[in-house]
């Protein structure tokens, strides 16, 4: 005893050591964790925004290629007397073009000599040479395509912005130069563009010429810049020419940056994004000032805890020692019996249906199998998970943490339904007497659930009565719950209402006292080995506790016992209309697109290799937020959205949650085989499939949410 004091002592000493030396250790752990995973995240939002970009000035310049090709189009053949004939109406078309496309400054048409034949800012044009632009004197001596010119500034009289050409050249039939084709682009167009979608703190976008000279920047600079080809960025561009994320510091202001580049298509434009590394730095900042704005205060609150109770423990330990002995003892006999009764059960039923799947796997492997038993063992594996599945359930509606399918039926009707189930179950020497009421009794539960329910108390009757003699169901309405009722009820309040009650009574040998008080704990039973896994009164008490109501239970030994189920009343207008059944769809893909989450590697291939041999194409991610990046870029590509809800970080409910608060509409179907937030809210919405589920079952939910989803669009349109 005196040992034990002393080491309860130095553990809390210990205790008071590491609460201070633990969290300092995790803290650093955790931040370079959180170090690493924001730089990362930095690099996809930063990939994102260049995608952005990247689309945008191939669009722009993709459209000023087509202008001007167009416009050379009207003038080809035309000698320059004739264009300056039609000088007035030239002018206006280029003036069309200039006005329809906001990032153009002027459209003209150059003769040979760099005279401008018609532009879109002056009808007629002054008689003013360009031969020394770069966007023309490009063109004199061979034929180079489009060509991007540097920033330059209007030649008097024109005035305005600055702008950049992009020009083509004129060629006689006989492939001569006679001219250029030039529109006047506005650099102030991307710069307002990077600007918009550079909301964030650091951002950076540039646009800029492969030989190193910048068109456009943001933030916006008060010099040209023409980036050295030897330098840094010419550097890493030169060494991965196509695209690259590098980190640098930028020439023009020295803020070292993380930038992503690309080159647009064929021309010889390069864009960029990026943040600057103090940016993501001050991301990742915040991030670890959260942690110690809680961390702190925690760590010191615990340190004072524990020095409290040693100095507590040292001064009682002299004047509690006996009763803290027998209370320990006590509880220590009390948690012993307790987990030995639930882990002996499991680990007894769970054994057996290990031992059909190994022993049917071992015979599977036998060579010159016959079809017959090969069929046989496998069906035998497939009973096996089923009852495991079964086993499962039962000890999460004791848990009260499986997840409910609640709907509105009426009582009364489903019991006259599951009379004619009852009777082959029960056997011919069981008299089944139904007392149901003529009103309405509605109650909204899951109905599977509740079958099931009413399924282990008809069977607990009948084996109280061996086998023979009278089992009374009787069905009615129940303004309180009887007070011999232990605890409250888990689930809603019923209201004004009332209950709907369900009296199972049966002529057996009725049910000591002294056993009342364990009948709906898990694996206690009083059947013989293999007659009874203990579990069925378990879901009983779980379903009932989990719906909002509650089971009481009566008996008398030798006048048999009475099990009544409450369950909270709905008003009569809530029960649904009847509706067809639908027609159960088709299981092959048939090229359905199915985004899978799921964090479990061997699970995710299962299904992924399950569903792609039924035609199905699989995109599979590990982790909630690269699925919903996936859908942010583009969401029309997935007919439907299969998400594991149990997941590090973002949960699949929270997926499911951020893809509807998006406006993103591709159809979520969710699988789980525990989660405490669906036993506590439901799918709020979301179809669900089962943990353990068969590919037959998953690919047919799929179909019914994506069919659901085509219904919709479909009346929409």
């Amino acid at each position: 005893m005196q040992r034990a004091q002393r080491n309860s002592l130095r553990l809390l000493q210990w205790m008071m050591a590491a609460s201070l030396a633990l969290p300092v250790a995790l803290f650093a752990i955790a931040a370079t964790i959180s170090y690493t995973s924001t730089r990362d995240i930095a690099d996809r939002e930063i990939e994102r925004t260049l995608d952005v970009v990247h689309e945008h000035a191939l669009k722009v310049f993709e459209t000023i290629d087509r202008s001007l090709a167009e416009l050379n189009e009207v003038v080809r053949g035309l000698p320059d007397d004739t264009i300056r004939a039609r000088e007035p109406a030239l002018h206006r078309r280029l003036k069309r073009l200039a006005d329809s496309l906001p990032q153009l400054k002027s459209a003209w048409i150059f003769d040979a000599d760099g005279k401008a034949l018609v532009n879109s800012l002056a009808s007629p044009p002054p008689a003013l040479g360009f031969a020394d632009r770069d966007y023309f004197y490009s063109h004199i001596d061979q034929g180079i395509g489009t060509f991007i010119g540097t920033a330059l500034t209007p030649r008097p009289p024109y005035q305005g912005a600055r702008f950049f050409g992009v020009s083509r050249r004129r060629d006689s039939d006989d492939g001569s130069f006679i001219g250029v084709i030039q529109a006047s682009v506005l650099p102030e167009y991307f710069d307002s563009f990077y600007a918009r979608i550079g909301s964030d703190a650091g951002s950076f976008f540039a646009m800029g010429r492969t030989d190193g000279v910048l068109l456009a920047h943001f933030p916006r600079l008060d010099r040209d810049l023409r980036l050295d080809p030897t330098g840094p960025v010419g550097r890493e561009i030169a060494a991965r020419p196509e695209h690259g994320l590098i980190t640098v510091a930028w020439p023009s202001d020295g803020i070292e940056r993380r930038i992503g580049y690309r080159r647009v298509a064929e021309y010889p434009i390069y864009v960029s994004a990026g943040l600057e590394t103090s940016a993501i730095r001050a991301r990742w900042l915040a991030t670890i000032g959260q942690h110690l704005v809680f961390g702190i205060p925690a760590t010191a609150l615990l340190f004072l805890l524990l020095a409290l109770a040693l100095r507590r423990t040292q001064h009682l330990q002299a004047e509690a020692a006996k009763r803290r002995e027998a209370e320990e003892a006590l509880k220590h006999s009390q948690r012993l019996e307790a987990l030995g009764q639930l882990t002996g059960g499991v680990a007894h039923d769970f054994n057996n249906l290990l031992t059909v799947i190994r022993a049917s796997v071992d015979l599977l492997n036998r060579p010159q199998l016959t079809e017959e038993r090969r069929q046989r063992y496998i069906t035998a594996i497939a009973d096996a998970v089923a009852r495991a599945a079964k086993l499962t359930s039962q000890l999460l509606a004791f848990a009260r943490r499986q997840t409910l399918k609640p709907e509105v039926f009426d009582v009364g009707e489903r019991m006259q339904a599951l009379h004619d189930m009852l009777a082959p179950l029960l056997g011919p020497a069981i008299e089944i007497v139904m007392r149901l009421p003529t009103e309405p009794c509605l109650v909204r539960a899951d109905a599977g659930q509740f079958e099931t329910a009413l399924i282990n108390m008809a069977t607990n009757a009948r084996d109280a009565m061996q086998g023979k003699g009278r089992i009374t169901i009787k069905v009615e309405t129940a303004t309180i719950v009887p007070d011999t009722l232990t605890g409250a009820p888990d689930g809603p309040i019923s209201g004004h209402h009332g209950f709907v009650s369900v009296t199972v009574s049966d002529t057996g040998i009725g049910i000591p006292a002294a056993r009342l008080g364990r009948i709906f704990e898990p694996f206690y039973t009083t059947k013989q080995v293999r007659h009874g896994t203990g579990l069925g009164l378990s879901q009983v008490f779980g379903f009932a506790r989990q719906s909002g109501g509650e089971v009481t239970v009566t008996s008398e030994v030798g006048h048999g016992s009475t099990f009544s189920l409450y369950l909270p009343r709905v008003a009569p207008d809530l029960l649904p209309q009847r509706q067809a059944p639908n027609t159960a769809p088709a299981v092959t893909g048939s090229g359905m697109s199915v985004l899978v989450v799921e964090d479990n590697i061997e699970l995710a291939n299962f299904a992924a290799d399950g569903l792609t041999e039924l035609g199905y194409s699989i995109t599979l991610v590990d982790n909630a937020t690269d699925a919903l990046a996936e859908l942010v870029v583009d969401a029309d590509r997935f007919d439907v959205v299969f998400s594991d809800v149990v997941m590090p970080g973002m949960t699949g409910l929270d997926l499911a949650q951020a893809i509807c608060d998006r406006g993103i509409g591709v159809p979520i179907v969710l699988t789980t085989g525990y989660s405490q937030a669906l036993s506590q809210d439901g799918v709020t919405g979301f179809d669900l499939v089962q943990k353990p589920y068969s590919i037959e079952e998953l690919s047919r939910v799929l179909h019914r949410a994506a069919r659901i989803r085509r219904v919709r669009d479909g009346a929409a349109e």
